[in-house]
């Protein structure tokens, strides 16, 4: 699926999501489950995560993406 199949009112929740200031300059974003779930739907979003190269993590209902393409660490 690409971006032109999404309707109007989920590309502006992209664009929004992905427009932050953590996410234009590779920091990260994170986003209640289920409010990701209401508003555009899981695979959609995970969709749009890999198109743009990024990673999720998932930790109790909140899901983080990392706004770049660097190596992850877990450190503790």
């Amino acid at each position: 699926m690409d971006g032109s199949t999404l309707s109007f009112a989920r590309k502006d929740w992209l664009q929004a999501v992905f427009s932050a200031k953590s996410a234009r300059f590779g920091g990260v974003i994170r986003r209640k489950t289920s409010w990701v779930e209401k508003e555009i739907g899981r695979d959609i979003f995970e969709h749009e995560v890999r198109r743009r190269g990024f990673r999720m993590l998932e930790t109790g209902n909140q899901l983080i993406v990392v706004c770049n393409s660097d190596p992850i660490k877990i450190v503790i």
